[in-house]
């Protein structure tokens, strides 16, 4: 990096600067009766969440009034710049970045009650970030663990897109925006275009968030090729006076490279340190360097912007002496900010809705979420969640927007859903690992082949195997029948064999091999995004086959049976598996005519939050209005939160009743980029079995109470847990993965 001049001697030299070239513009400060300025390029480095000292340089020059005729940025400082040029102040970029919710911006999907069903059961059964691509008759992977989804749509709120995509080229003060072609490793230089999509490219951190593919070319972070691009002032608009900004993260130090994430995040390091040293070695004496010291903030604190940019106020202040002497009068600052002004436009009244680009995917099926109303100003917020919510489906890499005005006068809203580069066929994971005292542990590995749009209407197509403690083979075949998919068909069919415990007094006495198969045809209502209902025909056939133990079913026939099913699902909670608030009810009726009983399974759940806790309760029934329920369809409780104190399934019966209330403590974040709170838990436990087929110590009412540890991770639910029954009872659980 470059040795600096000394303060004095940079003084002198801009002073110089200043008074060379004097007597030939006398005759225009006497017009005008201002002294002549250099021109000032100002440059703004990448750093991710360190980016925000830009803010604090800015506040600095606007104190100090002195004014820039160009403005290059890379990453967060592409941001920070791009938002400048488009009219927002340093005081304005404070309240924007602080109203941010930065714990969720990284996370692409929107909650999980703005999803459509079938995304909700899908995500219950498969890691969201383990779907890959299946094309050409091979894998391709994910672009990025971020596709910039919610980033992208925060762009445009912070540039005010909403009232019509700002242009680079349009804007009164010249900014570029730097961005890097993976496929050839060119320096991309944006002077023009959309303003959101340059810095939405030159934000793209290679690995973590996915590439933008734009105007032909495969974009990512611009800090790879220039990150302080001090080239790119001086030619845009012939800068004689550079003030540089750089706030990049330091290469780590060689005990902290140890990992497969840190030897990643220390070759981007390097390579960013070696063009901002070669860029800083083109400064010259009258140009001023500002290097904010962030200390331990890294590029990913970004709920640390307000720090950010204090720090980089307070170093900006300290070069104030020098940087005083590029101010100018307030008269010729008020020029220069009339001349660099955007005038803000109202929001437009939409007369117009198109949805453009889709190559697979029927455009009925995104606007079956746009509630925007024609003849109405555009109402960003709803539009927003609108979009996520169309992301939300699966099939696009990100949904975006633009507003333009045609030659009638008439406002037009485009939507552009971008569809996955790497779909419509996609193969999808899912694991699970579990244990308690009870019954030791087991584990499972679930993989899956999904087809989606085999057809016009949305077909879909999902084979499932799995292996481990439970082993078996599922296909299902989904078919819309209309073109926003409210109505649909079903043919499932499902062959299982799976671990079943028969406990005899608080002891498990026989261990069997269920041999379960299951043929479904069902047709079905989407209620939108609050659940489904489904009635169709169920065929079951269940084999028990002793592993070891006493062999309770020797007299018990197989059991076969076929009848009617009836099933409503209805899920409004904000989270998959520990929400925060909403609620979910479930409702299911099987109604066999060959084995001459009913099955009638009710299920309500309820959360809400305060402050850093949340509290939430359950309730379920199942029983048989009719007959009894065979003991391969029987009635259970048993497991973590459903009776904790006793092993999984350890209570069978024909009729059972289960109640719950829980609060949990907030006690942590993942950080950004992945959702989930991790939580300490209390519940107060309920549970009868009306009709018991297993002898237990005591009938009637039974109780526990659980205390755990857990949350939802990338990988899923993670808990440990221990619950304490009647009699002294006591189990404890360990759980990993999706159920």
């Amino acid at each position: 990096m470059q040795s600096l001049p000394t303060q004095a001697l940079a003084s002198l030299a801009l002073a110089g600067a200043l008074a060379f070239g004097q007597p030939a513009l006398a005759q225009t400060q006497a017009d005008t009766g201002s002294k002549a300025r250099p021109k000032v390029g100002l440059v703004l480095g990448g750093g991710g969440a360190r980016g925000a000292a830009h803010i604090g340089v800015l506040e600095v020059l606007e104190r100090l009034r002195i004014p820039v005729d160009c403005v290059a940025g890379t990453s967060m400082g592409a941001l920070v710049a791009g938002s400048w040029g488009a009219g927002l102040s340093p005081a304005q970029m404070r309240e924007e970045l602080s109203k941010a919710d930065w714990a969720d911006i990284f996370v692409d999907n929107p909650d999980h009650d703005d999803l459509n069903f079938r995304s909700k059961r899908l995500y219950e059964r498969f890691l969201p970030g383990s779907e890959t691509g299946f094309k050409d008759g091979g894998i391709v992977a994910l672009p990025g663990v971020v596709a910039g989804q919610k980033i992208k749509l925060f762009f445009n709120q912070l540039v005010r897109a909403n009232t019509g995509e700002p242009e680079l080229q349009k804007l009164p003060l010249p900014v570029s925006i730097i961005a890097t072609d993976i496929g050839t490793g060119e320096r991309v230089v944006f002077r023009d275009g959309s303003l959101t999509q340059a810095m939405r490219a030159s934000m793209s951190v290679p690995g973590l968030m996915a590439p933008l593919q734009y105007r032909a070319r495969k974009l990512v972070d611009g800090g790879l090729v220039d990150n302080v691009p001090i080239r790119e002032v001086r030619d845009r608009c012939g800068a004689e006076v550079v003030i540089a900004v750089n706030v990049g993260s330091p290469p780590l130090k060689p005990e902290e490279v140890s990992g497969l994430l840190s030897i990643t995040t220390q070759m981007v390091a390097l390579l960013t340190e070696q063009n901002v040293g070669a860029s800083l070695a083109t400064l010259k004496p009258q140009d001023i360097y500002i290097q904010p010291d962030l200390g331990s903030i890294t590029a990913a604190d970004f709920q640390l912007h307000e720090q950010a940019a204090t720090i980089g106020r307070q170093a900006t202040e300290a070069v104030a002496d020098r940087l005083s002497a590029l101010s100018v009068s307030e008269a010729q600052y008020a020029a220069w900010q009339r001349k660099v002004a955007v005038h803000e436009r109202d929001v437009p009244r939409i007369d117009e809705i198109q949805i453009a680009g889709m190559l697979r995917t029927d455009p009925a099926v995104v606007q079956r979420y746009l509630e925007q109303r024609l003849g109405q100003p555009l109402d960003t917020a709803r539009l927003d969640r609108d979009l996520l919510r169309a992301y939300g489906d699966g099939n696009y890499e990100r949904v975006d927007y633009s507003v333009y005005t045609t030659q009638r006068g008439r406002n037009v809203l485009t939507i552009f859903p971008v569809e996955k580069t790497w779909g419509p066929d996609y193969i999808r994971l899912g694991m699970r690992f579990e244990g308690n005292l009870s019954q030791g542990s087991n584990f499972l590995l679930r993989g899956a082949y999904h087809k989606t749009w085999i057809n016009d209407l949305g077909g879909e197509l999902l084979t499932t195997a799995e292996l481990g403690s439970v082993t078996g083979l599922s296909t299902e075949w989904y078919q819309p029948v209309t073109r926003q998919q409210g109505l649909f068909v079903a043919a499932a069919a499902e062959y299982r064999r799976e671990r079943t415990d028969y406990f005899y007094i608080e002891q498990r006495i026989a261990e069997y091999r269920s041999l379960r198969t299951r043929i479904d045809l069902v047709a079905g209502i989407n209620f939108d995004l609050l659940g489904q209902l489904r009635l169709g025909w169920r065929t079951l056939s269940v084999k028990q086959r002793l592993e070891t133990g006493i062999d309770i079913f020797s007299t018990v026939p197989q059991h076969t049976s076929g009848g009617w099913l009836m099933a409503l699902d209805m899920d409004r909670m904000d989270r998959l598996y520990f929400p925060r608030r909403g609620w979910a009810a479930q409702a299911s009726w099987f109604e066999s005519s060959s084995s001459d009983y009913s099955r009638i399974s009710l299920e309500g759940r309820a959360a809400m939050t305060l402050q850093d806790w949340v509290l939430a309760g359950r309730a379920a029934w199942v029983g048989s209005p009719r007959g009894n329920l065979p003991l391969a369809d029987a009635a259970k409780l048993g497991g973590f939160l459903n009776l904790t104190a006793f092993a999984t399934g350890q209570l069978l019966g024909d009729e059972v009743s289960y109640a719950h209330v829980r609060a949990e403590r907030i006690i942590g974040r993942l950080p950004a980029g992945l959702r989930g709170d991790m939580r300490i838990g209390f519940a107060l436990e309920a549970g009868k079995v009306a009709q018991p087929y297993t002898v237990q110590r005591r009938n009637g009412w039974l109780h526990s109470v659980a205390v755990y540890l857990g949350g939802e991770t990338p990988m899923g639910p993670v808990y440990v847990g221990m619950g304490r029954g009647n009699d002294g009872l006591t189990n404890a659980y360990l759980f990993i993965g999706t159920p």
